[in-house]
C-alpha cells in the first residue's frame, strides 16, 4: 500500500451472532450493558491501522451489512415485536450499516430458524469485494462455514479480520449455554481477534476503545430492545394480575429449546412459558394454535405463564395415536430467536 492510500475496510455482521454476544455482555457479564455499533467500528479502525502497520487516520470503513432473519409482519405483530425491531433497525440507520433481511423459515410446530442467511452473507461479501477491491474485510461471526469465503476473499487479494467471542454461562433452568469460534476459521483468516480476553484484561479495564465497545447503561439511544419482554425488564401490561387464571394460544413453539409463547384471550402481552411449567403434558406433544389454560406470574425479564395445561377443544389431540408429524429440533440456525426470547 503507498503510503497516500486510504485501507479501505468492509465490515460483515453475522446478526444472529453478533446479538447473541451483545445480549451475553448486558445479560450475564459484569458490563451489563450492549454493544456499540459505533464503539465496535472504533476498535476496527484501531486494530486494522495496528495490524496493517498505517496511521488510524489512513484507515476508512467504507461498507458495514448486518444479516439476519426477519418475521412477517404477522409474526412480529403476534410477538409484540414490532416497535422493537424498528427502534434497532433505526440504530443501524444511524450507525450506517446497511440491513440484509431474509423471513424465518415457519416450521409445522410453530417454530422458526434462518434459512441461507450466512450463504447469502458470503456471496454478498465476495460480490463486494470484487466490484469495490476492499483491502480488509471484517467477519463478525463464529461460524467455521464462512472458511471458504476467506479463501476467495483472500484470492482477490483481500485481507480478513475476525472478530469473535468465546463465552458460557448458565441460565436459569441450570443449563449451561457455551458460545464458541470455530478453530478453523481462526486458522485461516490472517488477523483472528478474540474480543472476551481483550475485554475481560484488567491491564485495559479504563481502555478508552474498550469501554466504548459498550453503550452506557443507562442509554437508551442506539439498539435498546428493553421494550421487548424477551430481551429485558419491561413494564408490566395495564390488565396483569398476578396468580390470576387465564386462556390463550400457543403462538410460538421452539420445542427443541424447551420454551414457547401464549397469546391471551384478552389480547395483550404474549407470556412465555417453559417446558419445566407445563402440567399433564411434554412439549413434544404441544402444537402451534393450541388452546391452553395457565397461571399468570412475572419473571426477571417479564410476564411468564405458570401451570400450563392443555385446553379444552383441540383439535390437534383428539386422536394423538394418529399424530405421525416429524419432530423438529431447533439448531444453531434458529438463535436468534432463542437469544431474542430468553435473553
Amino acid at each position: 500500500m503507498r503510503e497516500k492510500d486510504i485501507c479501505r475496510i468492509a465490515v460483515f455482521y453475522d446478526g444472529a451472532y453478533f446479538f447473541k454476544v451483545s445480549s451475553y455482555y448486558l445479560y450475564q457479564h459484569e458490563r451489563r450493558s450492549r454493544l456499540s455499533f459505533r464503539g465496535v467500528h472504533d476498535f476496527i479502525i484501531s486494530e486494522v491501522a495496528q495490524r496493517e502497520g498505517i496511521a488510524p487516520s489512513r484507515c476508512q470503513i467504507v461498507d458495514s451489512t448486518y444479516f439476519q432473519g426477519r418475521l412477517t409482519a404477522q409474526q412480529a405483530a403476534e410477538q409484540d415485536r414490532l416497535f422493537s425491531d424498528r427502534v434497532f433497525e433505526d440504530a443501524l440507520t444511524r450507525a450506517d450499516i446497511a440491513l440484509f433481511q431474509q423471513h424465518l423459515a415457519f416450521r409445522p410446530d410453530g417454530s422458526f430458524e434462518e434459512k441461507r442467511i450466512d450463504v447469502w452473507l458470503a456471496l454478498e461479501a465476495y460480490e463486494m469485494t470484487s466490484l469495490k477491491g476492499y483491502d480488509v474485510c471484517v467477519l463478525i461471526t463464529g461460524d467455521g462455514d464462512f472458511v471458504p469465503l476467506v479463501r476467495k476473499l483472500n484470492t482477490l487479494g483481500a485481507r480478513v479480520m475476525l472478530l469473535g467471542w468465546e463465552f458460557e454461562y448458565e441460565r436459569e433452568d441450570g443449563r449451561t449455554m457455551r458460545t464458541q469460534v470455530s478453530t478453523g476459521l481462526i486458522d485461516r483468516v490472517n488477523y483472528p481477534v478474540l474480543m472476551k480476553p481483550l475485554i475481560d484484561d484488567r491491564a485495559r479495564r479504563h481502555d478508552t476503545l474498550i469501554d466504548n465497545l459498550f453503550l452506557p447503561q443507562s442509554s437508551s439511544s442506539e439498539w435498546d430492545w428493553r421494550s421487548n419482554h424477551r430481551d429485558g425488564p419491561r413494564s408490566l401490561p395495564l390488565d396483569f394480575v398476578e396468580g390470576a387464571e387465564c386462556q390463550g394460544t400457543i403462538v410460538n413453539l421452539i420445542a427443541g429449546k424447551g420454551y414457547g409463547f401464549i397469546k391471551p384471550v384478552t389480547g395483550s402481552d404474549n407470556y412465555f412459558f417453559h417446558a419445566s411449567d407445563l402440567v399433564d403434558i411434554n412439549i413434544d406433544d404441544l402444537r402451534y394454535d393450541d388452546k391452553v389454560t395457565f397461571v399468570t406470574s412475572r419473571g426477571e425479564k417479564g410476564i411468564v405463564a405458570k401451570n400450563v395445561r392443555l385446553g379444552a377443544g383441540n383439535p390437534n389431540h383428539i386422536d394423538n395415536d394418529d399424530d405421525d408429524d416429524d419432530d423438529y429440533d431447533d439448531d444453531e440456525t434458529g438463535a436468534i430467536i432463542e437469544d431474542r426470547a430468553v435473553v
